[in-house]
């Protein structure tokens, strides 16, 4: 019996010792590495970052905030936005939709899913319209289409082009008919612009599905689309199940949509802003004079 006590008394005291003595595991900070959903290649999350958020192994392009999308396309410090302050309302008092509204700009630094405003590209001046799909997949709702729409109207007046990029999971279904009247509304926006001689070019980014893609990211004069996103309507399962057939294999995918004419060009991020600015200038659109530096005199 005293040797079992024995025993027991120093089986704890070397286990108290080991834990005074042992050192704390090292600390591994948050988002160090990036494991590409794609392919499943690992590589240091600094290197994703510099690389615009896209895999140096297979390609794949992540989904960027509005703050990314805007420091990777327009000319630093040219950014001007429009109707900032715009908020939408609970036309259908959908239970919490305010709550998760409000939670959402808090996160995301913005009023609403989508960013719109006038800037330069490469000195080219444009219209910009960005889509976070951070923001409640950037569903269309009631700001959305109005921002769409004077950001048109407001092209349309000073005669520049309108570059849309779309990323949305479709109509806000939380504002029930008032989502479904932004497509009409956004639609006849660029109908005008159209009209006036505007030019207007959508880039399609990951996804742009539903009610968005019925309407105004359908009808740009050019379609571009990043690689491999997803681009559609309605669900892939509830198609094959209206048409009773087996769809292809990378059907909704902008390769596919490439091959079938519904899309002008695939570009890679890294290549869109002189994309975009080349077009700007085919379309004869005059460069503005860059800002003065300090030092320039």
């Amino acid at each position: 019996m005293l040797e079992d006590l024995f025993k027991m008394v120093k089986d704890r005291f070397n286990e108290e010792k080991s834990e005074q003595t042992e050192e704390p595991a090292p600390e591994i900070p948050k988002d160090l590495m990036f494991k590409c959903p794609r392919c499943q290649s690992v590589f240091y999350m600094d290197e994703f970052v510099s690389l615009r958020k896209t895999c140096p192994t297979c390609g794949y392009h992540a989904r960027l905030s509005w703050r990314e999308r805007l420091e990777i396309t327009a000319d630093p410090g040219s950014f001007k936005p429009f109707d900032e302050n715009m908020r939408s309302l609970n036309p259908i008092d959908f239970p919490d939709y305010e709550k998760k509204i409000n939670a959402l700009r808090e996160a995301n630094g913005i009023n609403d899913a989508i960013v719109t405003g006038e800037c330069t590209i490469r000195n080219y001046r444009a219209v910009i319209g960005i889509m976070d799909s951070n923001f409640l997949m950037a569903s269309m709702g009631s700001v959305v289409g109005e921002k769409i729409t004077r950001a048109f109207e407001y092209a349309t007046e000073h005669k520049l082009p309108v570059i849309m990029f779309t990323a949305s999971g479709g109509a806000r279904m939380q504002e029930g008919i008032i989502s479904l009247m932004q497509m009409a509304k956004t639609s006849g926006a660029v109908k005008r612009h159209s009209d006036a001689g505007g030019l207007y070019i959508t880039v399609m980014t990951d996804p742009t599905t539903g009610g968005v893609t019925a309407s105004f990211a359908s009808l740009g004069d050019i379609i571009l689309a990043e690689p491999k996103v997803l681009i559609g309507f309605a669900g892939r399962r509830v198609i094959q199940d209206t048409i009773r057939q087996r769809l292809p294999d990378d059907f909704q995918t902008a390769e596919f949509l490439l091959e079938s004419g519904f899309v002008d060009a695939i570009v890679d991020r890294k290549s869109m802003r002189k994309a975009l600015s080349n077009i700007l200038r085919l379309h004869n659109f005059k460069k503005e004079q860059p800002a003065m530096q300090k030092g320039d005199i």
